[in-house]
């Protein structure tokens, strides 16, 4: 009886089911893969020697299979194509016909049930099922517009995004070198000088030929103690030589450590100098640097481009392969069988306890 009842009578509705109330399905099938184009490495490098832009860690087949059972999607199709009323259509079939109400949450479930959606190495393949070929493929190429649509959509977003970071970043950079050029301006017109660091070279030059001449005046003055004698004028005219050029080279030692126009040291006024001067290098590098990435930006948004390249369009159904009743049948067949036999194994444990 329990076999019967369990088995036997639920195996024989669902027959009658799949046999006489469970309508035909069309399934649709579409495969799409996502294309990229955009410059080449050659020509980025011409652009700045930048070789990319920071791009989203999630791949884009990741970001439509979220899209393709996404509500948004389901919602865009049916006010496009009327869902509820294609899955209606067989009003006496009370399993795969549309029972729900007119709320999205409803036709989500539904939409789970005849839209399937696989992901493999970047490419989508999606069927459709409906009970009529038409409208399976209608909503298979409602899928295929949407999802084009979503990634122009993104193309635009990124390109926009792209365009005003580097924007933003050009603006800084030429404003770090406005203030840097008109910091080494006024540092000129604080102190009247071009160079402070020509200026010290200049003077290392002036110290230097004089070292060389006083070492030649003091070798002409140990000749003339050799060969001249005492009272020779010579030796005064020698000793007030190496006189005068010892004075002068100690004047110019003293301007090193001396003080500028407005009394600082100049070796202090040297050392700030120098670091306006890398300051002002470092901004000009870097105004280089994003004026190379906003040109770069610019040309990615003009050349990249992300679309969606169909290798299976959307197809036709000629006979119908769903439900798959045999298969069906069977399935139910092994549930009831395993159902039935782990209650009578139960059952019977329990009652040899007792």
């Amino acid at each position: 009886m329990s076999f019967l009842l369990v088995v036997i009578i639920p195996l024989i509705a669902c027959g009658v089911y799949l046999k006489g109330y469970a309508k035909d399905q069309y399934a649709s099938h579409l495969g799409f893969s996502v294309r990229s184009e955009g410059l080449s490495s050659g020509t980025l490098e011409l652009l700045g020697g930048i070789t990319g832009l920071s791009e989203s860690t999630t791949s884009d087949p990741d970001i439509l299979y979220k899209f393709l059972t996404s509500s948004e999607l389901v919602q865009r199709i049916d006010e496009r194509l009327d869902l509820v009323a294609i899955w209606s259509r067989a009003k006496d079939d009370p399993v795969f016909a549309y029972q729900g109400g007119h709320t999205i949450e409803d036709l989500v479930a539904h939409w789970e049930r005849m839209v399937s959606v696989y992901s493999d190495s970047g490419m989508l393949d999606v069927r459709v099922l409906a009970f009529d070929a038409t409208d399976a493929q209608k909503i298979t190429e409602a899928i295929f517009d949407e999802s084009s649509s979503m990634i122009n959509d993104l193309n635009a977003v990124a390109r926009a995004d792209s365009i005003r970071y580097a924007r933003e970043e050009l603006d800084k950079a030429v404003e770090r070198l406005k203030v840097a050029r008109q910091t080494m301006t006024e540092f000129r017109n604080r102190y009247q000088l071009v160079d402070p660091v020509a200026d010290v070279q200049g003077q290392l030059g002036i110290l230097s030929s004089l070292q060389q001449q006083l070492a030649e005046a003091l070798i002409n003055r140990g000749i003339l103690d050799t060969n001249a004698r005492e009272a020779d004028p010579r030796i005064e005219q020698a000793d007030v030589r190496i006189r005068v050029i010892r004075e002068q080279i100690e004047q110019e030692r003293q301007k090193f450590g001396g003080q500028a126009t407005d009394g600082e040291q100049l070796s202090s006024v040297v050392g700030e100098y120098e670091r306006l001067a890398v300051d002002r290098e470092f901004a000009e590098t870097t105004y280089t640097a994003a004026l190379a990435a906003y040109d770069l930006a610019q040309a990615q948004a003009q050349q990249k481009s992300r679309y969606l390249a169909a290798y299976v369009k959307p197809t036709l159904a000629q006979t119908a392969e769903y439900p798959q009743r045999l298969k069906i049948f069977l399935i139910t067949a092994s549930f009831l069988l395993l159902i039935w036999t782990i209650g009578v194994l139960i059952y019977y444990s329990v009652r040899n306890r007792r």
